[in-house]
């Protein structure tokens, strides 16, 4: 990322700081979004801003084991200091998706306003109460399942905010037609179809993951099940937009793991979050 900010010296603290009690009230959501914000070892003792990761599904930290994960990486010194802004969902059946439209069973509806209070309230809240860059290149969005197909839209839509998306097992099935009214892979699933509409932005970058165990869906019967298909779909889409990947490559456009046996669960998206985590946050040799 752009103005890097330098790794932990090994004379501080290498443990991070979780404040459980903070909250704001969302207008469009009509609810009390409650958060989980991470610090880093050096954030009281540093004036300095600080990159930061916007997490969907933020209750389920402790299942992570993320402060665990992020003690590790600092330890390690394998990660440059950031601020995690864990959200925790609410109706996420119909907050979580994508804010264009909602799926055929209307699940999704409020994807719009949840966007709507990510850019309009959250990003605001946060930079005023805590030390974050709003310097869209130190911003990243990710989440699990449903929500990381919102991480996903809300980061490909909103370049002038944020600059890398993480998507844990994204639920890219998101269609607009059922297989009863005709649904057909090349033309209903929904996300694929507004990367095909959208705009390239040079500046972006996805990291996505997949387990062999997701599902046990396969219902083109390819013998490759739905949620791998669905992504590296959706990967092919970016690919032609114009983005680059190379499966070698971590500082390629799109970076693609695979996990033999990982399933759908944070066990295995707590396994694989370091390899998320210093690529989105790489300490700067």
């Amino acid at each position: 990322m752009a103005d890097s900010i330098p790794a932990l010296t090994r004379t501080e603290s290498l443990t991070v700081t979780v404040r459980r009690d903070d909250s704001l009230h969302s207008v469009p959501l009509n609810r009390t979004v409650h958060l989980d914000i991470v610090l880093p070892p050096d954030y009281q003792s540093s004036t300095k801003l600080y990159p930061v990761l916007y997490l969907n599904d933020g209750q389920d930290l402790g299942r992570l084991r993320m402060t665990d994960v992020l003690d590790s990486l600092y330890q390690k010194q394998a990660v440059q200091s950031f601020v995690v802004v864990a959200i925790h969902a609410g109706d996420r059946i119909q907050e979580y998706g994508t804010s264009a439209q909602a799926d055929y069973m209307n699940r999704g509806s409020k994807a719009g306003l949840y966007t709507d209070f990510i850019l309009t309230e959250l990003l605001p809240y946060i930079k005023k109460h805590y030390r974050v860059s709003a310097d869209p290149a130190q911003s990243v969005f990710a989440g699990f399942s449903l929500g990381g197909l919102s991480a996903f839209d809300i980061v490909f839509h909103h370049p002038e905010r944020f600059s890398r998306a993480g998507v844990f097992s994204g639920s890219f099935w998101w269609r607009s037609k059922s297989t009863a009214d005709g649904y057909r892979d090349e033309t209903d699933r929904i996300m694929h179809d507004l990367v095909r509409k959208g705009t390239y932005y040079k500046q972006l970058k996805f990291w996505f993951e997949t387990g062999t165990e997701d599902e046990t869906s396969d219902r083109n019967n390819n013998g490759i099940i739905d949620s791998i298909d669905d992504t590296t779909d959706l990967i092919d889409e970016l690919v032609k937009k114009g983005y680059h990947r190379d499966s070698n490559d971590v500082s390629s456009d799109i970076h693609y793991v695979e996990i033999k046996g990982g399933k759908h669960n944070q066990e295995t998206w707590s396994a694989i979050m370091p390899n998320f985590l210093t690529w989105a946050f790489s300490v700067k040799k």
